[in-house]
C-alpha cells in the first residue's frame, strides 16, 4: 500500500480481488479525488490482443454515461500494470446483501433490479454487452444508490470466443444457454443473467444447484427455471412469469434487451398489491444489528476463465462448489468422431460350417422379411400421425404462461394482438391452429392476444390515489398522461380531483388520460420571520402546513436562533399539508468598516454599500460640500452586515 501508480493515483487499501483483475481504492493525486483503481494481473497484461481490447473497451465504456453505471474516468499503464480508474463507490454489493439478509422482499428486489436493468439498457442501446451480469458486480451505495460495475472488462476477452479459442467467459450459475453451446453473446444473455439474479434475490438460492459445474451447465441447456413461487409461498404470478419470460431457454423468447425486460418489470410492479410488494420469503434472515455486510469477500465469486465442453454431460462427481460462484472460460474438448464399421474383407471373415449354411440363409430371409414390415409400418405410422402433435389449451392463459407451454411442447409460436370484450387485457383469445388440433411438432402455433375491448370508458377516479388511479387505467388498456395540481377542499391531498376526457368518456385502447390531482385545501402561508424556532414551527403547523429546517443557518439581520428565511415566502398559496422550509439565523455578520472620511459622497456611498450596509446622508442646512467629514461608525470598528451608517458632509461655514 502506499504505491504511486502511473506517478497520480496513491493505492491506500485493497477492495477486492478476482481472476482477471485486483481493485483497490486510491486517491487522484492530481485532482484530491477517491476512486477505485482495477489493475488487470500481470499474467494477462502480457497478452497484447487482450491489452489491446481491454483498452478499446475501456473506451467505449467511459462514454457511457449513466447514473446506474460506474464511471470510468482514465486508463493507463504503469511499466507491467494495465489499470482502469473508475468511479469509487461507499457501500457493500449486492451478494454481501443477500448473504446477509438471504432473500428480499419483492419490494426490494424490484428496487434492486429496476436500476440494474436501466444501466444496461443503457450499455444495450449504446452496443455493449455486460455479459458477466451477477450479484458480485452489482453495487448498493450507503446512499441506497444502486451501479453496476465490471462493463465491458469480459468482452474484451473476446464478443465470439468459440471458433478461435474453444472457450467461453462467464459465471457458470449466470451463463445463458446459447453461450454454453455456441459461444454467442448478445443483450439477451444479460436479460438471462437478470433474471436469475431476480430468482436468487427473491428466494436466496440459485435457480440451477449442483456438486459440480458439469451439473449446473447441463441443467441450464435441459431445464427450465422453476417459478420461484414454489419456494416463496404468496408470491404474486406476475413475479413468477417476469422470471420465467428472462430465463427462456431460446433466446428468441426473451425480451430483446434490458430496456424491453425493465418495461416488463415496470408493468409487472404496477399490477402488485402492496401485500404482494411486501411479502416475507421464507429464506429470508434478520437483518444484524451491524447492519450490510461487505468487504472483498473470500475470492470464491471471482472473474476467471472457466471450460466450455462441446456436449455438456451429466454430474460429475468431486468438483469443487466453488468452480459454480466464480466467472470461468470453458475449454472446448476434440469433438469426438463417429464411429464407423469398416468393411470385412473376405479374406479376414471366418468361414462358417457348410452344413448351416442353408439354415442360415432362411434365417437371415425371415428377419429381412420382419424388419421390412416393422419399417413400413413405422414409416406409415410417422408419416400419419407420429410427426404431428396435439395443439395444447392455452385459451385465457397470461401471454407469457400461453408461449412457454406451447413451446414445452417443441412448437414455435407467433403472437398477434387484437380488441376483446370478454377476455381480459395480455390473456389468450384466440389460437390458430385451434385447441386440441393436430400440428407438426415443429409447426407454429399462432396466439391472439387481447387487448381489452375496442372501446374503453374512461373510470371514474375522483377521490382515487394517484398510484392506484394510474394501475386503474392501465388494467382498461388506458394510459395515464400528463399531471396537473389543483388546490381542493373537498379531495384530499395526492388523490385526482378529475380526468380529461371525464369520466364516462368512450376512448380506444392506449388513449391518453390526463389526470388532475389535489394539493388540498388552499393556504396562505403565515410569516414567521423573527420567530424562535419552536413559535415558528407551531404557527406553521397549527396553519395545516409541514415544517422543515435548513442544515445551515445563515447570517442575518435577525436575531441568532430566530428564523431568516421562509420558503414559500409569508402571502404565498399552497396546499394544507404542504412543507414550508425555514433557515434559522446565525445572527448578523460583523463586518470591519472602511474609512471613508474626506471622499465625495458617491464613493463614499458605493464603498459602504459594497459591504452590505445601508447608508444615510446628514447634510447641512447650509452650502454643503461634496466631501465626508464625519462617520457614525469608526473606521476599523465592526458594524453588523446590513445595519446602517451615517456618513456627515462638510459645510462651507
Amino acid at each position: 500500500m502506499g504505491q504511486l501508480l502511473d506517478g497520480r493515483y496513491r493505492v491506500q487499501a485493497r477492495i477486492a480481488a478476482g481472476g482477471m483483475a485486483t481493485v483497490y481504492q486510491a486517491m487522484d493525486t492530481r485532482l484530491d479525488r477517491l476512486l477505485a483503481l482495477k489493475v488487470m494481473h500481470p499474467t494477462l497484461a502480457t497478452d497484447g490482443a487482450f491489452v489491446d481490447r481491454f483498452i478499446r473497451e475501456a473506451k467505449s465504456v467511459a462514454r457511457l454515461s449513466h447514473p446506474n453505471v460506474v464511471g470510468v474516468f482514465d486508463q493507463g499503464t504503469d511499466g507491467t500494470y494495465v489499470y482502469l480508474a473508475m468511479e469509487y463507490v461507499a457501500g457493500c454489493t449486492l451478494r454481501d446483501v443477500l448473504r446477509e439478509r438471504g432473500a428480499l422482499q419483492p419490494r426490494a428486489a424490484l428496487d434492486v433490479l429496476e436500476p440494474i436493468l436501466a444501466a444496461l439498457g443503457a450499455a444495450h442501446r449504446a452496443g455493449l454487452v455486460h455479459r458477466d451480469m451477477k450479484p458480485e458486480n452489482v453495487l448498493i451505495g450507503d446512499d441506497g444508490r444502486v451501479k453496476v460495475a465490471d462493463f465491458g472488462l469480459v468482452r474484451a476477452v473476446d464478443t465470439h470466443t468459440t471458433a478461435s479459442t474453444g472457450s467461453v467467459l462467464g459465471t457458470v450459475s449466470y451463463l445463458a444457454p446459447e453461450q454454453m453451446e455456441h459461444g454467442t453473446a448478445d443483450a439477451r444473455v444479460d436479460v438471462y443473467a437478470c433474471g436469475v439474479v431476480l430468482y436468487e434475490m427473491l428466494t436466496g438460492g440459485k435457480p440451477h444447484n449442483g456438486g459440480s459445474v458439469a451439473q449446473v451447465l447441463y441443467q441450464h441447456l435441459h431445464e427450465d427455471v422453476l417459478p420461484p413461487s414454489g419456494l416463496v409461498p404468496g408470491l404474486a404470478p406476475q413475479l413468477d412469469e417476469l422470471v420465467a419470460l428472462a430465463c427462456a431457454r431460446d433466446p428468441q423468447q426473451r425480451p430483446q434487451d434490458a430496456v424491453a425486460l425493465l418495461y416488463r418489470a415496470q408493468e409487472a410492479r404496477a399490477q402488485l398489491t402492496d401485500a404482494q410488494l411486501d411479502v416475507v420469503p421464507p429464506q429470508a434472515k434478520e437483518v444484524p444489528a451491524g447492519g450490510l455486510g461487505g468487504g472483498a469477500g473470500d475470492g470464491s465469486e471471482r472473474t476467471d476463465v472457466i471450460p466450455r465442453p462441446e456436449g455438456v454431460q451429466p454430474p460429475l462427481p468431486g468438483t469443487d462448489e466453488a468452480e459454480l460462484n466464480r466467472t470461468s472460460r470453458l475449454e472446448v474438448p476434440p469433438s469426438e468422431q463417429t464411429t464407423r464399421l469398416r468393411p470385412v474383407r473376405a479374406s479376414e471373415a471366418p468361414e462358417a460350417p457348410r452344413g448351416g449354411l442353408l439354415q442360415r440363409h432362411k434365417l437371415a430371409t425371415i428377419t429381412a422379411a420382419v424388419l421390412l414390415l416393422l419399417g413400413a409400418g413405422t414409416g406409415v405410422w410417422y408419416i400419419n400421425f407420429g410427426q404431428f402433435t396435439t395443439v395444447p389449451a392455452v385459451l385465457d392463459m397470461p401471454q407469457a404462461k400461453a408461449e412457454r407451454t406451447l413451446r414445452d411442447e417443441g412448437l414455435g409460436v407467433k403472437v398477434v394482438r387484437g380488441f376483446s370484450s370478454t377476455v381480459d387485457r395480455g390473456r389468450v383469445m384466440k389460437l390458430d391452429p385451434a385447441n386440441g388440433k393436430q400440428i407438426r411438432g415443429t409447426g407454429t402455433v399462432t396466439i391472439t392476444v387481447s387487448r381489452g375491448p375496442n372501446i374503453v370508458a374512461v373510470p371514474d377516479l375522483s377521490g382515487t390515489p394517484v398510484a392506484d388511479a394510474k394501475r386503474k387505467l392501465r388494467d382498461l388498456g388506458l394510459k395515464p398522461g400528463t399531471e396537473r395540481n389543483e388546490f381542493s377542499d373537498e379531495v384530499a391531498r395526492g388523490s385526482v380531483i378529475r380526468t380529461d376526457p371525464v369520466a364516462g368518456s368512450k376512448r380506444h385502447p392506449d388513449t391518453a388520460v390526463g389526470l388532475t390531482i389535489s394539493r388540498g385545501a388552499e393556504i396562505e402561508v403565515p410569516g414567521v420571520l423573527g420567530s424562535k424556532r419552536a413559535d415558528a414551527a407551531e404557527t406553521l403547523r397549527a396553519a395545516g402546513l409541514r415544517v422543515r429546517f435548513a442544515d445551515e443557518p445563515v447570517f442575518s439581520t435577525q436575531d441568532k436562533g430566530t428564523v431568516a428565511r421562509q420558503t414559500p415566502a409569508e402571502g404565498r398559496t399552497v396546499g394544507k399539508g404542504e412543507t414550508v422550509t425555514l433557515t434559522l439565523s446565525r445572527g448578523p455578520e460583523m463586518v470591519p468598516v472602511p474609512d471613508v472620511t474626506g471622499k465625495s459622497e458617491e464613493d463614499a456611498k458605493t464603498q459602504l454599500s459594497d459591504l452590505g450596509f445601508q447608508v444615510e446622508v446628514d447634510k447641512p442646512f447650509l452650502f454643503p460640500q461634496d466631501e465626508v467629514e464625519s462617520q457614525s461608525v469608526e473606521a476599523g470598528k465592526k458594524a453588523p452586515k446590513g445595519g446602517t451608517i451615517t456618513i456627515k458632509l462638510k459645510g462651507a461655514l
